[in-house]
């Protein structure tokens, strides 16, 4: 099985748009997911996040609102949409041609779907595929969160 590719800094194209999507969430919600991964499948690609809602929509769903924090969150993506395809065109050098996002709750995860106007290159689907059948975390990214109790277990 090949390599997977890797960006121009020497990081795995994967793992590059695990990073570049989880510092869109961090930078303009505020929070970022704790762990990310990205997949290749042909003409798809799917990034999962864990982890990430903010405390107010924390706070919301307790109050029951799960449907207010998924609409918010659409809408937040609905609005992104131009800078996050653009981000994952530029590190992929292809086009997308649709994108899709939707949030879950319990366990916490959003998943990121992107539609591109050809195939994957066999490299990084080799790469892709391969890495789930082995241990290596290919394309996950996992940042570190401090407690939200002050450092307190």
């Amino acid at each position: 099985m090949s390599a997977e590719p890797t960006g121009r800094d020497g990081q795995s194209l994967l793992m590059r748009i695990s990073n570049e999507i989880v510092q869109i969430q961090k930078k303009y919600l505020g929070k970022g997911p704790t762990k990310a991964r990205s997949y290749f499948f042909d003409d798809m690609l799917l990034v999962v996040m864990r982890g990430g809602l903010t405390t107010a929509e924390k706070t919301m769903l307790e109050f029951d609102q799960a449907d207010t924090v998924r609409q918010f969150r659409q809408t937040f993506q609905n609005e992104m949409t131009d800078r996050i395809t653009g981000v994952v065109e530029e590190i992929t050098g292809r086009t997308v041609i649709n994108y899709q996002s939707q949030v879950m709750f319990d366990p916490d995860v959003v998943i990121e779907i992107f539609v591109f106007d050809d195939r994957s290159p066999e490299g990084t689907i080799d790469a892709t595929a391969g890495g789930q059948l082995r241990d290596d975390a290919v394309g996950e990214l996992i940042t570190e969160e401090p407690p939200s109790d002050g450092g307190q277990r």
